[in-house]
Formats: C-alpha cells, sequence, structure tokens
C-alpha cells in the first residue's frame, strides 16, 4: 500500500500563550476524507537528561504533575528556552537547575518526535556520565522538585510496574543507557 501525502487546507489559532500555540487545521487525506479539526500543539523543544553518578547511580527528579494527579519520578529537564539552539547547552543548563549537579560530559543521544500526530517538537535525550554535586538547586517559580539517586539496577526493575511513568522518559532513559554501554539491545 502506497501513503500518499495529506494536504493542509485550513489552519487557524484556537489559543496562544508563552507555552503553547493550539491550532485547528483542516486536512484532506491522500484518498480525499476530509479531517476538521485536526488539533496540533507548538511546544518548544525539550530536554531529557539521564545522569549517572560515579556509583552508577540515576538521578531523577520527583515533582507533582497535574496529567498523573501526583507526583512522579522523572528524568531531570525541560524547555529549551528561546534563543538556546543547543539542546545540549539547555540540557546541562536544566540539570543544574533541578538537580544542583553538574557532569564533565553532557552528549546528545537523540532528537526524537514528541507527538507526530499532533505535534512538531523534538524532545531531545541528552546523557551525563559522572554526575556530581555543584551547588544548589535552582528552581522556577512554581517549581518544586525532589532529587532522588537510585541504583540503576532498581530503576530497571522497576520500569515495567510503572516507576517512571513517562513513556517519553522510559524510552529516552533506555537508548541513553545502550548508548552508556549499561544495557543491550
Amino acid at each position: 500500500m502506497t501513503i500518499r501525502p495529506w494536504r493542509r487546507t485550513g489552519n487557524r489559532t484556537v489559543h496562544r500563550d508563552r507555552w503553547v500555540h493550539l491550532r485547528a487545521e483542516a486536512w484532506e487525506t491522500g484518498d480525499g476524507a476530509v479531517l476538521d479539526p485536526w488539533y496540533m500543539l507548538d511546544w518548544a523543544d525539550w530536554v531529557n537528561v539521564v545522569a549517572l553518578t560515579p556509583d552508577s547511580r540515576l538521578l531523577l527528579v520527583r515533582q507533582f504533575r497535574p496529567g498523573a494527579g501526583a507526583a512522579v519520578l522523572e528524568l531531570p529537564g525541560g524547555m529549551v528556552e528561546p534563543g538556546e539552539g543547543d539542546p545540549v547547552a539547555a540540557a546541562r543548563r536544566e540539570f543544574a537547575e533541578e538537580t544542583g549537579h553538574d557532569a564533565p560530559r553532557f552528549e546528545l543521544v537523540a532528537s526524537l518526535c514528541n507527538d507526530p500526530a499532533h505535534a512538531g517538537n523534538r524532545v531531545h535525550v541528552v546523557l551525563a556520565e559522572g554526575a556530581t554535586p555543584s551547588g544548589g538547586q535552582r528552581l522556577d517559580h512554581g517549581e518544586e522538585i525532589a532529587l532522588e539517586a537510585l541504583p540503576l539496577a532498581t530503576v530497571l526493575a522497576g520500569l515495567g510496574e510503572g516507576l517512571i511513568g513517562n513513556a517519553n522518559h522510559v524510552g529516552g532513559l533506555l537508548l541513553a543507557l545502550r548508548k552508556a554501554g549499561r544495557i543491550g539491545f
């Protein structure tokens, strides 16, 4: 089966603020079906940091997430700020702000689509090995973040039970651990 490209026939803004731009688009599929509205979210790019300490602990953050209705365990990270073109530099900044740590080397592992059906932004997965404390957290207004350093084996064993519930984070974590030579697949 040949997949024919779709054609966008309309585009209107539903909502725009500093965080998100929600658009309602109209599309015609390759076989002529009209899809209207087709909602698109324009987000900034994000960075997720997979940070390992010298003693093979993974640095994670716990924060309340309204969508989950709970404080959840995640990779440190956040938005690439406007004008911040290098995702590795953004990852280092976000990592320092959220954890109070630094590492001798940060390496881009992958730049992936967040939700290719409805968003055009990228999630940049960055590996930081040898992470050590470098000062206190520098949290943004409204952030309440607890740092947790868990043995890598504990994290890997807990993935199937939802220890980290964000699918983007789980996928990025596995890619970075493969890059670091900590797991194979």
